[in-house]
């Protein structure tokens, strides 16, 4: 049974967690972690690099002892060292991290303090005022645990799609393996491409006689079948995750899938559109009274009701279909329109890459630019680059630059945005750069007019050019900081600014909405990838993913545009 990239990576990260609660090394924590990052992002699972011969230790972060951990875990689906720790350390500290604003130094002084080791146990402890008596901890403090462990569920979230993408990868191969299979097609919030997604949903046609349940019900990563019939079955993968399948007629295959594809707002509307026709619209198809007269391909459901073919990204009701019947529908971006990078990093700073490297990896995509953008001095956390290290790392860009051929590398650098609004370099280094990304790292927790406040004042330097990950968002992790996006877009405006998308998968910052905003406002976006590694920079399509579900198009993406077109528009 094969064992996920996922699961590996979230096994290092879980180590990592009580590693830090034990007050362990922080280089052997962060090796964990950034084994994690390695593995949760490479393009190719460890089962193929393993079974392919592939030594593991030629992989960013991974060195022999993490090689083998990893190859004990593909051979056996168990971390030793991981069941080790979880003996001495209660397993159920690593949850109480999942609550905003607790850390790994806070959750140990807990347990320490007042013997928390479960979600439970905090919640009492806040509820009746045992938290503020702890050290490090206060009054303020007390009140925002209570109110994230009450806002915190507790259920499964939603999983990521790049993981739900390695969960549905090999069992599509393997459905499209069983006898009779015609079609098979995943439904839902994955073929709408929203940054997470709740269960998959796989439609089939098949011949008759296919064994096709039997097939799927025998896929050796379910874990439990919740239900099996003819047409439609149930069941839990072992990372967690329902899939449903269905078999659906030939004839109703167009049907089945825009019912099924969603969302559901966007398919009343449509009914209703069907409704006002005199027609009933359902996954069978597009009925007149008895007689189905559409419902065989999706484009004969939409033209049913006088509408285009709508691209699945767009169907969330968001003013969709009134542009579909004034034949206004967006021409999506692509991933072939992207022409370069605006925002990777190497070794200088926290990336895992030389430069060359970066370069050598960009050009193969095809691409004609690539930015460096380091980390500027204050962000020490990730090896930040003091004035004079920057500078000579300038000099090492234009060298390079000189010797490569049919890509160029830009100068830049993720600056941060300091609390008060300034930049993290002098305005006379700043100008020294091709341009600048410019971000919030830290004070996430300013309160919404402050935190607007800061980036505004920050926007109002002539060197700022980019907002990077604009609400600083960690799917499932960390909640976006608060500000007024739209104040900030229509600064952007003003001051002839751009928003990033950062593509990396637990970002997709800014969301869809987001950028439907930035649209309308007139703000052009730089799809970047945030690319710590070579094979980070595959996630541009990620990124894009997330652009059509925002409505951008070619236009409105600043790396799109020719080097020259680029460069002129960092000019203010």
């Amino acid at each position: 049974m094969p064992v996920h990239n996922s699961e590996i990576a979230d096994a290092f990260d879980r180590l990592a967690d009580l590693l830090e609660i034990e007050d362990a090394n922080p280089f052997r924590v962060r090796a964990y972690r950034n084994a994690a990052r390695t593995v949760r992002g490479y393009p190719r699972s460890m089962s193929d690099l393993l079974a392919d011969g592939i030594d593991l230790t030629e992989l960013p972060d991974i060195g022999d002892d993490l090689a083998k951990k990893i190859q004990v875990l593909v051979e056996t689906g168990k971390l030793p060292l991981l069941e080790e720790v979880e003996a001495r350390t209660p397993p159920a500290l690593s949850e109480l991290m999942k609550i905003e604003g607790l850390g790994p130094k806070r959750v140990r002084a807990l347990f320490l303090e007042l013997n928390i080791k479960t979600l439970d146990d905090l919640k009492e402890a806040a509820e009746s005022g045992k938290i503020h008596d702890v050290a490090g901890f206060g009054d303020k403090s007390e009140e925002k645990i209570r109110k994230r462990v009450e806002k915190f569920s507790g259920e499964r979230p939603r999983t990521l799609l790049i993981d739900a993408e390695e969960n549905a990868r090999p069992l599509v191969e393997y459905l499209r393996k069983a006898e009779g299979i015609k079609d098979v097609i995943i439904a839902g919030s994955f073929r709408r491409r929203k940054d997470t997604v709740g269960d998959l949903d796989i439609l089939i046609t098949a011949r008759k006689d296919s064994p096709i349940m039997d097939h799927f019900t025998r896929y050796d990563e379910v874990e439990e079948v919740a239900s099996k019939g003819k047409t439609r079955s149930t069941v839990y993968l072992r990372s967690g995750i329902q899939v449903d399948l269905r078999v659906v007629p030939q004839v109703s295959y167009g049907a089945a899938q825009h019912y099924f594809t969603g969302s559901k707002a966007h398919n009343i509307a449509v009914r209703k559109m069907g409704i006002k026709k005199g027609y009933k619209i359902n996954e069978y198809g597009v009925f007149d009274g008895d007689q189905r007269i559409a419902g065989k391909t999706e484009k004969s459901v939409y033209a049913a009701v006088g509408l285009p073919f709508i691209p699945p990204e767009l169907r969330e009701n968001h003013g969709e279909l009134e542009a579909a019947g004034q034949g206004n529908l967006p021409k999506l971006i692509t991933l072939e329109n992207i022409r370069g990078n605006l925002h990777t990093h190497t070794k200088a700073s926290d990336g895992h890459n030389t430069l060359r490297e970066m370069a050598e990896a960009a050009a193969k995509l095809g691409y004609d630019y690539l930015a460096i953008t380091e980390h500027s001095k204050s962000l020490a956390v990730a090896r930040g680059l003091s004035v004079k290290q920057l500078r000579e790392h300038l000099e090492k860009i234009d060298a390079l630059n000189e010797q490569l051929d049919g890509i160029v590398l830009l100068k830049s650098s993720e600056v941060d945005i300091l609390e008060d609004g300034s930049l993290d370099y002098p305005d006379e280094v700043l100008r020294e750069l091709d341009f600048t990304v410019c971000a919030i790292h830290q004070k996430f927790d300013l309160p919404r007019k402050k935190q607007t406040e800061r980036i505004l004042r920050a926007m109002d330097n002539p060197n700022f050019n980019i907002l990077a990950h604009p609400s600083g968002r960690l799917i499932n992790k960390r909640d976006p900081y608060e500000t007024d996006l739209e104040k900030i877009l229509e600064a952007a405006k003003e001051r002839g600014c751009f928003a990033e998308l950062n593509a990396q998968p637990q970002r997709l910052d800014l969301t869809d909405e987001g950028c439907m905003m930035a649209k309308d406002i007139g703000v052009r976006i730089s799809i970047a990838t945030d690319a710590h590694s070579t094979f980070d920079l595959e996630h541009m399509r990620c990124g894009v993913d997330q652009a059509r579900r925002g409505w951008l198009e070619k236009s409105d993406v600043i790396n799109c545009l020719p080097l020259q077109s680029l460069l002129k528009l960092f000019s203010r």
